[in-house]
């Protein structure tokens, strides 16, 4: 794992993936005007504290912090891979969280450089929690 990854890449990379699409989602929301769904929030509510957890644990070099990241990780995935099954119809709509006069988990308002949202938020939260799991391993001595 050494040859191909520290602790610290792994943990700074998976900072980078967070950060990045925290501030994406800010972008989507307030520069573009896009009216998160209730799923997106969800998801949301996963990804924002990941920037700050990670990032902080590369600030006092704590890698255990990856833990926090794995843990995190999983919990935005799972809501992801829910808000991609109703996106792409896969899940039935009768189980849709999202009202009638709110922003809909389905409608092309959920597309952003041609991809889905849900999509690319199941991507970033899966990276972070592969990279999580590597800055949890022991340098090789």
């Amino acid at each position: 794992m050494s040859r191909v990854m520290s602790r610290e890449t792994a943990l700074t990379a998976a900072w980078v993936v967070a950060l990045g699409s925290s501030l994406a989602v800010l972008y989507i929301g307030e520069v573009l005007g896009q009216v998160p769904c209730n799923l997106c929030w969800f998801q949301r509510a996963f990804m924002f504290p990941l920037a700050v957890v990670l990032g902080l644990g590369l600030w006092w070099e704590d890698y255990r912090v990856g833990r926090y990241g794995v843990a995190l990780a999983l919990g935005g995935a799972a809501i992801a891979l829910w808000h991609l099954g109703l996106y792409t119809g896969i899940l039935p709509e009768r189980i849709q969280p999202c009202t009638a006069t709110g922003p809909s988990c389905t409608d092309d308002n959920q597309v952003f450089l041609s991809l889905p949202i849900p999509l690319l938020a199941l991507v970033a939260f899966g990276l972070i929690a592969i990279l999580s799991i590597f800055s949890l391993k022991e340098p090789r001595t």
